[in-house]
């Protein structure tokens, strides 16, 4: 059944779980997309395993840990002032994850990117999940953790050469505290990005939302910029905004996107 709700856009659609025309519609939207967008939200990094340190007990637990909340130790002020700090946190909190794998969810965005259905993926995680799972086009907001880099003499480092370090990172060259190049709280997103970003979301025809809400940050800062008529909304969860998509699925992006594929054969 189609659940036709009361929104800002009149014609905005609300698809339940497991509905057969989720796969037949979707599906035609995309294929007659000359170039579909996709913002890649926070759900797929929960869909994956990873965890939400700015929330709940996984947030109160750090702060009991380390005397500091999340939000202060994963900042600018903090990586600058107190540096043997910061990488302790850092190795343990953030790097200790990548044992894990991405989610199903960004192997099947790479299928569908392989086979037209997507042109560029955006996000602000910093796991480097869509391009570890095949994903080419992808503009990564916030940098991710395998790019480090000396700010002195500009030498790059591996991932690895963070996680293996003793205390704080030093240059190989110039002795330099080496830094990840990813965006702190307190620090502003390269102009740069958020241009190539905004061009991405402006040459959309098709704008598919994946795994947060129109409210989040990954879309406020964007959404302006897009200027079609199909916005379509994947996230788990119901939110008041929803009613700004045109097309709204409440179900896990991973399940959406394996139905997706399955319809759409080999």
């Amino acid at each position: 059944m189609v659940c036709v709700v009361q929104c800002e856009k009149a014609h905005c659609i609300v698809l339940k779980e497991g509905e057969r025309m989720l796969e037949d519609k979707l599906l035609r939207i995309l294929r007659e997309s000359r170039y579909t967008t996709v913002l890649s939200g926070f759900g797929m990094l929960i869909e994956s395993g990873y965890p939400s340190l700015r929330d709940g007990e996984k947030s109160y637990d750090i702060e009991q840990k380390y005397g500091y909340s999340m939000e202060e130790m994963f900042s600018s002020s903090f990586y600058s002032t107190r540096k043997v700090q910061f990488f302790e946190f850092y190795r343990k909190e953030l790097l200790s994850h990548l044992e894990k794998q991405p989610g199903k969810g960004f192997f099947l965005m790479a299928e569908l990117e392989k086979k037209g259905l997507f042109q560029s993926i955006i996000t602000r995680r910093i796991f480097g999940l869509p391009g570890r799972a095949g994903c080419k086009n992808v503009i990564e907001l916030h940098g991710n953790v395998y790019d480090n880099f000396c700010p002195h003499c500009g030498r790059r480092y591996p991932m690895e050469y963070i996680r293996d370090s003793v205390r704080v990172p030093l240059c190989e060259s110039c002795k330099t505290p080496v830094r990840p190049r990813v965006c702190l709280f307190g620090e502003m997103v390269d102009n740069g990005v958020i241009t190539r970003a905004a061009e991405e979301i402006q040459k959309a025809e098709v704008l598919l939302v994946l795994g947060t809400t129109l409210s989040s940050h990954l879309c406020s800062q964007l959404i302006d910029y897009y200027e079609g008529d199909k916005l379509i909304l994947v996230n788990e969860e119901t939110h008041h905004a929803d009613k700004f998509a045109d097309i709204v699925i409440h179900e896990r992006v991973d399940v959406m996107l394996e139905r997706l594929q399955k319809e759409l054969g080999d």
